[in-house]
């Protein structure tokens, strides 16, 4: 993804309001089951809350009973970008929207095929936009 979005911190703070933006762009986490986009089976695509990009598809999308939505594979490898993460005495992987640099969560190898992958997002990093014929 070529196409970079950049804002100041006080416009990601106005768009995204408090808790979205201590998760998107101050790499917190929300508390496990307690997402908005945990339970949801509808079809479509989870694209990033900052920027819109594509990110995943529901057909990626499984339940993994870690307590946040997970899937087993980007929507396309360049939409998503991985750096170590130090924090909190432990080495994860951890996941970002590579158009805005939006933290979305850790990925894990604990996952199903086809990748073994589990992208473990948080709900306030996305929002899903169902496909058009799904009736949802």
């Amino acid at each position: 993804m070529n196409d970079k979005t950049t804002k100041s911190e006080d416009e990601w703070k106005a768009q995204l309001g408090e808790d979205a933006y201590r998760v998107c762009r101050r790499g917190g986490t929300e508390p496990a089951f307690t997402g908005a986009l945990l339970d949801n089976k509808a079809t479509g695509t989870y694209l990033c809350a900052s920027c819109g990009a594509e990110l995943f598809s529901s057909t990626a999308k499984y339940d993994s009973g870690c307590g946040w939505p997970s899937f087993s594979q980007a929507i396309d490898a360049g939409h998503v970008m991985e750096r170590l993460d130090h924090t909190h005495g432990m080495t994860r992987r951890e996941i970002l929207c590579s158009r805005c640099d939006g933290h979305l969560g850790h990925v894990f190898p604990d996952g199903p095929g086809p990748t073994g992958l589990r992208y473990c997002t948080n709900s306030l990093s996305l929002e899903f936009a169902p496909d058009k014929d799904s009736g949802d």
